[in-house]
């Protein structure tokens, strides 16, 4: 039982939440409730608060860093450390049950991926293996890089195809709060990796750059002869 002079409103919040969801609560409330397990002994009102002030919503509070989160007064590694635990398991959640349903267009397999970045600050590198069917088998991440460079080895690439049996695959990347326009070295890697994969066989669907919540596809919008866009016309078709 929670001994302080804050736990009446702790349990009307909780027991709010239970009632009605999230619906109707400040964002300032959300922060408020979820610290309550890690703070026991504080008003975390004040502190959420704090939080909003300083990063401007929820989304950038849980998209910052620990490093950041802890210039906050009253946040500590330890209640930062659940901070960022909160996107990380949507991530998780996502990939789980992203196997259960076909992703037979870019746009679907693209919004998922979209979900996937949330509150992600550095640059990811993900591969999607798929079956025959567009049905996820496995989302792997390669790379993890900094703010604004990452980079990944071909050879994993086909290390997984073949450990999964994948029928084609899918690379992704995101470019944390800037354009999701590829750049000339995402190009050239892309074209690179294409070429290594089409000599052996393996299905090469599209690599999407993602930030926010836009995408652009690197092969299909590409100048160059490397990519045969024809293959896939369903695929696009909704896009």
């Amino acid at each position: 039982m929670e001994k302080n002079v804050h736990s009446g409103h702790r349990q009307r919040l909780k027991a709010r939440f239970l009632r009605e969801g999230l619906y109707g609560f400040e964002k300032h409330n959300v922060l408020e409730l979820l610290l309550f397990y890690a703070i026991p002994l504080k008003d975390t009102n004040q502190i959420a608060h704090a939080l909003i002030d300083k990063f401007g919503s929820l989304k950038r509070v849980f998209e910052a860093s620990v490093e950041e989160l802890c210039t906050v007064e009253g946040i500590s590694e330890h209640t930062a450390t659940l901070i960022k635990l909160v996107p990380a398991v949507w991530q998780n959640v996502a990939g789980e049950t992203s196997s259960k349903a076909a992703y037979p267009s870019l746009n679907k397999l693209a919004k998922l991926m979209i979900e996937r970045y949330e509150g992600v600050t550095v640059e990811i590198t993900y591969l999607v293996l798929l079956d025959a069917g567009y049905h996820i088998i496995e989302i792997v991440k390669l790379e993890e890089g900094s703010v604004n460079h990452v980079r990944f080895d071909i050879r994993k690439v086909v290390e997984h195809v073949l450990r999964t049996n994948a029928s084609m695959i899918l690379l992704a990347h995101n470019h944390p709060g800037g354009s999701a326009i590829p750049s000339t070295a995402d190009v050239v890697s892309t074209e690179a990796a294409a070429q290594t994969l089409a000599t052996l066989n393996i299905d090469f669907l599209e690599h999407i750059v993602i930030a926010g919540d836009r995408y652009e596809p690197i092969m299909s919008n590409a100048s160059g002869t490397f990519y045969q866009k024809s293959k896939r016309n369903a695929f696009y078709s909704d896009k």
